[in-house]
């Protein structure tokens, strides 16, 4: 089976076409208003119309608020919530709960004892996600920032997860190999400027993802 991959931070409707088109498993639209990426419920929910049926609606969030959520929720079609801030796995399972979504939570690595971090989502996540710490001041994710791949290599975990950060066709091959990632989350990799989509290089990530 070929690595699932997602597309995230989708804004325009070329940008969503061309990830459906070329066979994204997921997609994300982020929920941040700082973040150059940011989407409404309302036009996440016009983007969520162009996609077809079978491909994960992801909805990114960073510290969020319950008000938030609840719009976001109510107003799109959200299948997974992709939580990237410093959620605690209380909050998680209390958002889980509460919004009756799947959650996949994004630890942020820049060192091996990050990892540790991942254990303490066991039975409140349904999915993690191994992302780059971002520089102080940066917000999370989209930063194009690579981790050392080698600390993934080998590492058995009790919850699916995808790999991200830095991450485009070029690359690919290698952190799969390294890594052994089933699923894996590009942004900024498919950009031609931040925050603006490429529909040429998602076409060509995700031939890259489903020849792995």
């Amino acid at each position: 089976m070929s690595v699932a991959a997602k597309i995230c931070g989708l804004s325009t409707p070329d940008a969503v076409a061309a990830a459906a088109r070329h066979g994204a498993r997921f997609v994300g639209f982020v929920f941040y208003p700082p973040s150059r990426r940011h989407v409404t419920p309302e036009l996440a929910a016009a983007l969520c119309a162009i996609l077809p049926a079978g491909i994960v609606r992801t909805g990114l969030f960073v510290d969020a608020d319950d008000d938030l959520f609840a719009e976001a929720v109510a107003k799109a079609p959200l299948d997974l919530l992709q939580l990237h801030g410093r959620e605690s796995p209380e909050r998680v399972a209390e958002i889980r709960r509460r919004f009756g979504k799947p959650v996949m939570k994004a630890i942020l690595v820049a060192a091996e004892a990050d990892l540790a971090m991942a254990e303490r989502y066991y039975g409140v996540a349904d999915r993690l996600l191994f992302d780059a710490k971002p520089p102080k001041g940066a917000p999370p994710g989209g930063n194009g920032l690579v981790f050392d791949w080698e600390l993934l290599g080998g590492r058995r975990w009790a919850l699916p997860w995808m790999l991200s950060g830095g991450l485009n066709a070029a690359n690919l091959g290698q952190a799969v190999r390294l890594t052994h990632a089933t699923a894996v989350d590009v942004s900024s990799g498919v950009e031609n400027a931040p925050g603006i989509k490429d529909p040429d290089r998602i076409a060509a990530f995700l031939a890259r993802a489903n020849s792995l």
